[in-house]
């Protein structure tokens, strides 16, 4: 049976979106109903939706439309004519900077509904402007369908090695520290006697928590383009097994409010790749995978290009597959 479906007479705005998911990891794309999100810039745009239209963001990611680890994607005008469609993106906490599990969603919804007028065979590239700047997504394309999904992230470093930080029931313990599109720390889940894999959700939660909270208030964080990128976005418990093999190496992120990523997290593997490149354990264009703590869903990553800037000792730029 068919029939026409109306919204009834009612009070409010009306949003559309889209949901998907990647590896496990919720996206609602908000397509229409919002606001206009005012400013220049991705970043100026980025704190108006925080300053002035906090509400929506908590009446879309909240229960009863959402639920505590429900993330969004809000499509905003671009002020770079190379975007194909620009973003903001939203949590539980409030707005992240990137997101590698939306990124690849956000490309073959683009494809998929045509924001993208021609679409290329075998891969079509979508330009998606994040508010820490441009991502080139690419997207499998075929007898008019979408398929996997890659993308070049934004250049990734290491901020810190072996930092000391005092952690809330756990005594003094060291981190590193790497940025691949937002800060993330990085510490062996063995160091509180967990298995990324096997322990209960909630203790690795309770100590990927602690440790956020102990270098939010004991390390500041500094970013060469924007004051509006130094801060830490979690935690990524790891497996320990940094150097390279060809057998997946688990982690599991922690970010915003004790949020948990099915994925293996877009930003934090270009996070990983950067740190474990940086340290020597893998070698440029050297195909690594990664696996999700919490759902067993991979992404491949790899570094293709370094360089040294003024600001950092080294940048790496990185290369995820899914």
């Amino acid at each position: 049976m068919e029939m026409e479906v109306q919204s009834p007479p009612h009070q409010g705005g009306e949003f559309s979106v889209v949901d998907m998911h990647t590896g496990g990891e919720p996206l609602r794309i908000i397509v229409s109903g919002y606001p206009e999100v005012k400013g220049d810039t991705i970043l100026s745009k980025r704190r108006y939706a925080r300053e002035h239209l906090d509400h929506l963001r908590r009446a879309l990611m909240f229960e009863p439309r959402g639920h505590a680890d429900m993330y969004g994607a809000l499509i905003v005008d671009s002020e770079t004519p190379k975007a194909d469609l620009a973003v903001l993106f939203m949590h539980n906490e409030g707005y992240s900077t990137m997101c590698g599990h939306a990124v690849i969603a956000l490309g073959r919804f683009a494809v998929d509904y045509k924001l993208v007028k021609e679409p290329q065979t075998p891969e079509t590239q979508v330009n998606i402007l994040c508010p820490c700047g441009l991502v080139q997504a690419f997207v499998e394309y075929s007898d008019g369908k979408t398929g996997r999904v890659r993308f070049l992230s934004v250049p990734a470093f290491v901020f810190a090695e072996d930092v000391p930080v005092e952690v809330e029931g756990f005594g003094e313990l060291t981190v590193d520290i790497s940025y691949g599109g937002a800060f993330y720390a990085f510490i062996d889940a063995q160091r509180f006697g967990l298995d990324v894999t096997k322990s209960r959700t909630r203790d690795l939660v309770d100590a990927a928590t602690a440790v956020t909270k102990a270098v939010k208030s004991q390390v500041k964080l500094y970013h060469p383009c924007s004051e509006d990128l130094a801060f830490l976005y979690g935690t990524i418990l790891t497996d320990g097994k940094e150097e390279y093999s060809p057998e997946p190496t688990a982690n599991m992120c922690v970010f915003a409010e004790a949020q948990v990523d099915r994925s293996p997290t877009g930003s934090g593997v270009t996070a990983r790749v950067a740190l474990q490149y940086h340290k020597g354990l893998i070698q440029m264009n050297q195909t690594r995978t990664f696996q999700s703590g919490a759902t067993g869903s991979q992404f491949t990553g790899k570094a293709v290009q370094s360089h040294r800037t003024s600001k950092t000792d080294r940048e790496e730029q990185t290369l995820l597959f899914i």
